[in-house]
């Protein structure tokens, strides 16, 4: 598997550099986007990469961006790779990290779905007997199954920032309540139906978060990436067991090793050991072969 810790497309004019993603613009209406191999944790981009990281990621959200294409429209565009990149790039190295998209107007809001009280959700809900000002029954433990799932919004933070939650009325406030209704339906239904067909193959989805956005005719888009490892917390179910924090496939792994360190969650970020490397990209690999059931991209 390739490794790519930032791209260098030399022609392309290089809109944003995100957490993970490099984005370019094509033209007035595609752009072209760039999984690295980049890893954040608390905020703060890692200085080491993990191995084809980007890669899952871009093929596992390009599975269900097809599995949800009926519920909701997204931004993925089915032109050849080759004749968009700069001549002399090798395509083999972008080949399966790359997507190109329609350019969409992003809206100012993460829309998080969570059913299972975890994360910020359980320290708020030790806190105030709710998450996000959503009233929950007494007595509930940590990785409890909610009692049905939660739409808990948050702002979308800049790169070293940190996102916030907010009400459903501050989303209203931000795009207008009927945009703030469909997206809170939307977000619900693309996550109960994810969530039961990851069930199905020994994956709870705790949690997640998607993000949409507008065409010049308003039209609302599924957009960025969805339901993987860096947008979701991934438990193997098989290893649930309420009172306590599951083992995860996702990046929580690195987050719990770093939790053991004398670091302040600034920037920069301390090195990553080799092991922990290999251990956390073989979790990305693992939950892309459950959920898909493909075998010989990302071999174990």
């Amino acid at each position: 598997m390739s490794t790519l810790f930032e791209s260098s497309l030399p022609g392309l004019e290089l809109v944003h550099r995100g957490k993970v993603r490099d984005v370019y613009a094509l033209d007035a209406e595609t752009l072209l986007l760039v999984a690295t191999d980049r890893l954040s944790a608390f905020d703060v981009v890692l200085p080491d990469p993990i191995p084809g990281k980007g890669e899952i990621l871009t093929q596992t959200a390009r599975f269900w961006f097809e599995r949800t294409r009926a519920l909701v429209p997204n931004h993925l565009l089915e032109v050849p790779l080759q004749t968009v990149l700069p001549a002399g790039v090798p395509v083999g190295d972008y080949r399966l990290r790359s997507a190109v998209t329609r350019r969409l107007r992003p809206l100012p809001v993460e829309a998080v779905a969570r059913g299972y009280l975890i994360g910020s959700g359980w320290k708020d809900y030790q806190a105030t007997g709710a998450v996000c000002g959503i009233p929950l029954p007494a007595g509930l433990r940590q990785a409890d199954r909610l009692p049905e799932p939660l739409f808990t919004p948050a702002t979308k933070a800049a790169v070293g920032e940190h996102d916030e939650n907010i009400s459903f009325a501050q989303v209203v406030e931000l795009i207008g309540a009927p945009l703030a209704g469909q997206v809170r339906e939307l977000t619900l239904q693309i996550y109960g139906e994810a969530a039961r067909y990851a069930l199905e193959r020994g994956i709870i989805i705790a949690d997640t978060k998607f993000e949409f956005g507008l065409d010049a005719a308003g039209e609302l888009y599924l957009i960025d990436e969805a339901l993987t490892p860096d947008s979701s917390r991934f438990w193997p179910a098989a290893e649930w067991t309420p009172g306590a924090s599951p083992p995860s496939f996702d990046k929580q792994f690195v987050r719990d090793y770093l939790e053991t360190l004398d670091w302040d969650k600034q920037a920069p970020g301390p090195r990553l050991p080799p092991e922990i490397i290999a251990r956390t990209a073989a979790k990305y690999r693992e939950a892309y072969r459950r959920l898909t059931g493909d075998e010989e991209l990302f071999p174990a």
